[in-house]
């Protein structure tokens, strides 16, 4: 088993902050995306959307998408629940973990792809749609600082993937000069707690 991997990009943060917190262990191979390797022939058998991470089993099952592949670790390694435990629970987990990824993650990452020179020629880009990401993602920090003052995490009282992916979304949003509000205290305070944790240096 082996987790074809990219330092710099969040899909794969998500994942590996995920194994960290898990306490999993998986060999990592680096994929050079500014090279575009994960977009060349070979990769594709892999992943044929060309994205990172992408979970190789010792079967040759190749697994993409980085809830999917947290989705294997959970199911494989219960303990600690991360993707919540028993059926209200994993349904308000995935509730806020969509929310996450829909209000602050995706407009996060489009607020970089779809004006940034890295995907210049890679993508068709819109630096006008990139500009509307950029405002969802400020408005996004906005509404979740007043969600986290009844709450220490985004799902309730415990972390989980919800909070993996709020940390990824609102810390890559910094390519795009994102910061979070010194007046956003709950905001702060979360961010704060979760990014002490060992698993966010992962």
């Amino acid at each position: 088993m082996k987790l074809y991997n990219s330092s710099t990009a969040p899909n794969p943060r998500r994942v590996r902050i995920f194994l960290a917190e898990k306490g999993i262990v998986v060999p990592f191979e680096e994929v050079d995306i500014v090279k575009a390797v994960n977009r060349g022939p070979e990769f594709r058998k892999k992943n044929p959307m060309g994205t990172l991470p992408v979970l190789e089993l010792d079967d040759g099952t190749c697994i993409a998408e980085s809830v999917a592949i947290c989705r294997y670790f959970e199911e494989i390694q219960p303990e600690p629940p991360l993707m919540g435990t028993d059926a209200k629970d994993r349904a308000l987990v995935e509730m806020w973990n969509r929310r996450m990824e829909f209000e602050l993650f995706e407009a996060a990452t489009g607020a970089f792809r779809y004006r940034h020179e890295f995907f210049k020629g890679r993508i068709e880009q819109s630096p006008e749609y990139a500009e509307i990401c950029r405002r969802h993602v400020i408005a996004s920090l906005a509404w979740l600082d007043s969600e986290l003052a009844s709450r220490p995490f985004i799902a309730g009282d415990r972390f989980t993937i919800a909070d993996i992916t709020a940390l990824c979304g609102i810390d890559f949003s910094r390519t795009s000069g994102i910061r979070i509000d010194p007046g956003q205290k709950n905001l702060s305070r979360w961010h704060a707690a979760v990014s002490a944790r060992p698993s966010a240096k992962a």
